[in-house]
């Protein structure tokens, strides 16, 4: 039976002109992340190190993960009273469905340590920002949606094991110039321990800080997400503790992470979402549209495992994201279209039946631990797919959209979903 750690320390982060290393201890065991950039200024500058410090607290969780330390000592980091509230809800939000699978409450963890953050003035300039890009339809639709008398760059995170062909075809398509970072894992973690505890991490929470990083230290005014609406809806209620996969997508994440960095670096540089206020269906409906990006687009995160030789050279057509992706294009793009861009038919396959009764809310009592859309999505889609000539011969669409019965219809979801941070020469 796996125990629980004592204490995890940490140790210090060292910064190059090129580089990040943050430093920790598990219980005495020394642990060690870099992240190299390309495409970006110095990041020895003050303002460059008081964001990266960012990163690096958030980064340990990756480790703090393997023992689930009782104790958390921050050391002499630069903290300030924003950065500690971020860690503080990363550690047991971020956490939660890492906690919730490993049956562990991280409601007893002790923080202690921390420094206060300064603050820095770097040069900003507005109309030029970073987009965070992961090939899939959100990013594309962000990336082809913002306003375009703005200065963009993508910002692609790979592993040290190599950059991910999917992505890097579409970004492509988009012609756009590209910043990079190379994130280096301790291979301790890669390599994993049976006494080690395994799950998900807020990953995006820490991709977004590094193109914090690269953004103040070329001069940028912003960095662009592309977290939609439904991704702060939590999976499921666990001892009255909301448990959400994509907790780092999250409207409280993005303000969290906003107020950290406005701490460290005033008001000039922003960190918003631009599909915020967007259901799912709205982006497919965008993305419908985009048929550049069809052939190259990848959403199925077989493609995109740290290992490359296990990486899936095409949509596997079996897990919950492939099918999800299905099921909100079907409304907007053709049948025959949608069995080329996939080589199947997740909505057709009768071995996916319970899968897509978990996406619509009548199969599982919460929707998967994935980056799907909550289950109203799910079920507006459904009905009208269901309502469509070209499915009909698939009976059980029929009638699996007669159990559902979401609480906004498919114009609804549509139209914007409630508030956004977005500033307004964001948009068109």
């Amino acid at each position: 039976m796996k125990t629980r750690a004592d204490l995890f320390r940490y140790i210090g982060l060292d910064v190059t002109p090129h580089s990040l290393t943050g430093h920790y201890e598990l219980d005495g065991r020394p642990f060690s992340e870099t992240v190299t950039f390309e495409g970006v200024g110095e990041l020895t500058t003050p303002a460059v190190r008081a964001v990266a410090e960012l990163w690096y607290l958030l980064a340990g969780l990756s480790y703090y993960k393997a023992g689930a330390a009782k104790r958390v000592d921050l050391g002499a980091t630069h903290v300030g009273v924003h950065g500690r509230k971020l860690f503080d809800v990363a550690l047991r939000d971020g956490l939660a469905e890492f906690a919730y699978r490993n049956e562990l409450f991280l409601d007893d963890v002790e923080i202690v340590g921390g420094e206060e953050a300064e603050q820095y003035a770097p040069f900003a300039d507005s109309s030029r920002v970073l987009t965070p890009f992961g090939g899939g339809i959100d990013s594309v639709v962000t990336v082809t949606e913002l306003n375009v008398e703005l200065e963009q760059s993508l910002f692609i995170v790979s592993p040290d094991t190599g950059r991910f062909e999917p992505l890097e075809a579409t970004a492509g398509v988009t012609g756009l110039p590209i910043v990079r970072a190379r994130r280096q894992l301790d291979p301790q973690i890669l390599s994993g321990d049976d006494n080690f505890f395994n799950g998900h991490v807020p990953v995006t929470a820490m991709v977004t800080l590094l193109a914090v990083v690269a953004g103040v230290a070329s001069g940028r005014g912003g960095v662009v997400m592309s977290n939609e609406h439904s991704a702060s809806v939590p999976n499921i209620l666990w001892y009255d503790h909301e448990i959400n996969h994509q907790w780092s997508k999250s409207w409280v994440a993005e303000e969290l992470i906003a107020a950290a960095v406005r701490e460290r670096v005033g008001d000039e540089f922003v960190v918003a979402s631009y599909l915020r206020d967007r259901s799912e269906l709205w982006v497919a409906q965008v993305f419908a549209k985009q048929s550049r990006f069809h052939h190259v687009f990848r959403s199925c995160n077989r493609a995109f495992t740290q290992a490359n030789g296990r990486r899936a050279a095409n949509w596997c057509g079996q897990c919950d994201k492939c099918l999800f992706i299905n099921l909100i294009l079907a409304p907007f793009v053709s049948r025959a279209a949608l069995l080329d861009i996939f080589a199947s038919e997740p909505l057709a396959e009768p071995g996916l039946q319970d899968q897509l009764r978990a996406l619509v809310g009548v199969g599982l009592d919460h929707k998967p631990f994935e980056c799907v859309g909550d289950p109203d999505e799910s079920a507006v889609a459904l009905q009208r797919v269901s309502e469509l000539e070209e499915w009909a011969d698939v009976a059980y669409l029929v009638e699996l959209a007669t159990l559902t019965s979401p609480d906004r219809d498919f114009e609804e979801l549509l139209q914007s979903q409630g508030p956004s941070r977005v500033p307004a020469h964001w948009l068109r």
